[in-house]
């Protein structure tokens, strides 16, 4: 017998770990440190902690109670082991080998059968184990493979599923718990187990006893004085948090952790793939705020309960919504809305989905109009800046409805098929001369892509990609890019208008502070900042949305009670709405539209009847989510205000607009014609924050202070992009997976042919006038 026992031992070989031991869970904190989740990896919740992590009162309190010689045999047990494969062999109930060694083995090498041949190998593989492995090494491979109840696998695991703490910070008292917790977790946890012998009052009962009886094993092993126990014990039972299911990610949880994956894998710099992420292991700290994202989501379900209604109207299904907060001059995601439910819904509707943002782009007109300047008409299309003339917001442009399209230099723009675009107003209502101040407090489409045509839609793309927008969102660049034919995500968005909250200082988005395996920092993204435009420009931005919000179209957001700017988008054939808004502590942008995304063809819908409403603004429900969003979000902290702008650019007068204009006659106000009007005659004041005046401000959520116009995708929508991450930029590998400029079938927001502003079919924001055919084009 001990013959073959040798030629056994010689035999035999130590495996490799099996998969289930490799196998571990990512772990994903808050931006205040809070764990989120517990994510990825396999079936089983276990995060991989080294020794020096592990308190030495854990480490005693194990031994104590379930290997006093741990640190002085040779690993096994051989009477316990004969005991137990004696009685298996007569048919008696199963029993486990004594020692730690043999446990660590069955746990990390073997399954979790009784069997005798499973029990032969135990003895055999431990016995090498032993003799080959530091005890210390086999410690910590046993409190990382041990199974403590509630899906937790490893002391990190049980640490965070009972005391809501790493397992660093464990307590003498909530180690010596723990440990009891080994010895049999469906009978020792107290919030109870499976089956009438684990009720809460059995299980509290078992182990309080337990716990007492560890704490004086530990004094009689001499790793635990009596005083130092008498202290334990009169303090009470460490009684644990209550049990939580820590691999949930429905809600929005689903959504922030694809996201902090999908920055990590797709930047070149962190050296993790995304195998290796599925691997586990990792601890994944954020940037989200754990307030902000359940404000976020609050402020969504409540105006979406109170107005969408599926089974009262048919046109409230599929009705989407998607939101973002960034950090101006940081870049931090600090909350996010993907959708109903990560579970569910697939698309992270903050991230890039294809949805034009209508006209909260002509910010960038405007950026573009003030930085680059417009283009002198005597000279040819390329122009220095020395050439060009820097704009002011008072300058004036005609804000008539079907105005002639000009090209910077005067003459009549026309397609290659030699046809006009005549550009109309929202409820084609005719705003005669106007300053360019006022027409983004209204949202007048006429003066902003006439503007875009005399600086140019190059100048127009850069500054969108300078605020912060990526070049895959971006539109081809057609006379109504101004009006917002793009995509850009709401994070995208967000972070653009963060450029302007911070004085022209542009921060790449990230959502992800550090990546910590085994105890080491694996992956810290550097923050990159960078100043893209000059203050006076992004201070002058602010101010005029500002006045969007005091008394313009976005009037819903003054309930916030605190300096705000913004802008409110609304594309054509009302299948998008935004709110796109800011303080100088935060940037938000909420989008709102239709989709089925269930179907098999994605396809964007018209909201006209949504929630009972006429039609959608951004002024409407976009607004009102992200003013109470914002309150919430911002609720004790300090109010701030922005920078008085600096005095910028020369009074311009675009095409038709003289330095003294004779007042144009306005067509009868049409149900959308806000019933405020802007004086016909521009204003000769300086460019500074203007006072809001009650008497011209239009009332929250009334449609008449929206006259939006962007464009549709030219007939054929491009079908969102599931798993995109808009992240970090291409320097950071989390580019849009959205659409490349052009496109073969239509699909690009610019049009199949590239001539038509308006796409394929055209749409309702412009009229086609003369050429081979003078029919007018419709959507």
């Amino acid at each position: 017998m001990i013959g073959l026992t040798g030629i056994a031992l010689a035999m035999v070989d130590v495996p490799d770990p099996n998969a289930a031991a490799k196998q571990q869970k990512n772990v994903y904190y808050w931006a205040n440190g809070k764990q989120m989740v517990v994510a990825g990896g396999g079936d089983h919740n276990r995060q991989i902690v080294p020794l020096s992590q592990i308190p030495e009162s854990m480490q005693h309190a194990v031994i104590a109670a379930e290997n006093e010689s741990f640190y002085e045999d040779s690993g096994v047990d051989p009477m316990g082991i004969a005991r137990a494969v004696g009685k298996m062999a007569l048919g008696g109930e199963t029993q486990s080998g004594s020692t730690i060694t043999q446990q660590y083995v069955k746990n990390t090498y073997l399954d979790q059968s009784q069997t005798l041949t499973r029990k032969a190998k135990e003895l055999f593989i431990s016995i090498k184990v032993g003799a080959t492995e530091e005890k210390p090494d086999i410690l910590a491979g046993y409190l990382n493979t041990a199974y403590y109840g509630r899906g937790a696998y490893g002391i990190q695991a049980a640490a965070q599923a009972y005391f809501r703490k790493d397992s660093s910070d464990l307590t003498a008292s909530e180690g010596a718990f723990l440990a009891a917790t080994l010895n049999g977790p469906n009978l020792y946890d107290p919030a109870g187990g499976v089956g009438s012998a684990a009720t809460r009052e059995k299980n509290t009962a078992r182990a309080e006893n337990r716990w007492a009886w560890t704490l004086k094993r530990e004094v009689e092993t001499g790793k635990m004085t009596d005083a130092t126990r008498d202290k334990i014990i009169k303090k009470g039972f460490p009684h644990p948090k209550p049990p939580t299911k820590s691999t949930e990610l429905k809600g929005q949880k689903g959504y922030l952790v694809e996201m902090a994956n999908n920055y990590i894998a797709n930047n070149p710099k962190s050296g993790i793939s995304k195998r290796q992420l599925e691997q586990g292991g990792y601890r994944i700290y954020t940037t989200f705020s754990q307030k902000k994202t359940m404000e976020l989501k609050k402020a969504v379900e409540d105006v979406k309960k109170k107005n969408i209604d599926p089974d009262k109207r048919d046109v409230d299904h599929h009705v989407q919504f998607g939101g973002a907060s960034v950090k101006p001059g940081d870049g931090a995601i600090e909350a996010i809305y993907g959708g109903e439910d990560a579970t569910k819904h697939f698309t992270n509707n903050a991230d890039y989905t294809g949805v034009q943002v209508g006209s909260t782009f002509k910010p960038f007109v405007m950026a573009a109009a003030m930085r680059d300047g417009v283009r002198n008409p005597d000279l040819g299309p390329t122009q220095s800046t020395e050439q060009r003339k820097q704009v002011s917001p008072k300058s004036v442009y005609n804000g008539n409805n079907k105005i002639k399209l000009r090209d910077y230099n005067g003459e009549v723009w026309t397609d290659k098929d030699g046809r006009e675009w005549h550009q109309k107003n929202d409820g084609n209502e005719n705003r005669g001369m106007i300053d360019l101040r006022t027409a983004m407090q209204y949202s007048v489409n006429t003066p902003f892509i006439q503007l875009g045509m005399d600086v140019g839609t190059d100048k127009v793309r850069e500054a969108a990609l300078d605020a912060g927008v990526t070049k895959d969102s971006l539109a081809r660049t057609t006379p109504t890019f101004s009006l917002g034919t793009s995509a850009p995500s709401a994070i995208r968005m967000a972070n653009a208008y963060a450029t302007f909250a911070k004085s022209g200082v542009r921060a790449e988005p990230y959502s992800v502070k550090k990546v910590v395996r085994k105890g080491a920092v694996e992956f810290r993204p550097e923050k990159q900042e960078r100043n893209t435009f000059n203050p006076a420009v992004a201070d002058n931005i602010t101010n005029m949305l500002e006045t969007v919000v005091q008394k313009g179209t976005g009037t819903a957001a003054k309930a916030l009670g605190r300096p705000a700017a913004g802008k409110t988008g609304t594309t054509d054939d009302n299948k998008s709405a935004w709110f796109t808004g800011y303080t100088p502590q935060l940037s938000t942008s909420i989008g709102m539209w239709r989709v089925n995304d269930k179907a098999k063809s994605q396809k964007f819908l018209k909201m006209y009847g949504v929630g009972g409403q006429k039609s959608i603004h951004g002024a409407s429900f976009p607004a009102e989510i992200w003013t109470k969003y914002m309150k919430g979000a911002l609720a004790g902290e300090p109010v701030k205000s922005f920078p008085v702008p600096s005095p910028i650019g020369e009074k311009v007068f675009g095409d038709g607009a003289s330095p003294s204009p004779t007042p144009t006659p306005e067509e009868t106000p049409s149900e959308e014609t806000p019933s405020e009007k802007p004086s016909e005659k521009p204003s000769e004041k300086p460019s500074k924050p203007e006072k809001p005046d009650p008497s011209e401000s239009c009332k929250p959520h009334e449609e008449p202070c929206e006259p939006d116009g962007g464009q549709d995708n030219g007939g054929q929508e491009p079908p969102p992009v599931i798993g995109g991450n808009d992240q970090g930029g291409a320097a950071n590998g989390g580019a849009d997976q959205g659409q490349a400029d052009g496109g073969a079938n239509g699909g690009d927001p610019g049009g199949a042919n590239g001539g038509d502003p308006g796409g394929a079919n055209g749409g309702e924001t412009g009229e086609w006038w003369g050429g081979p055919s003078a029919q007018s084009r419709r959507d």
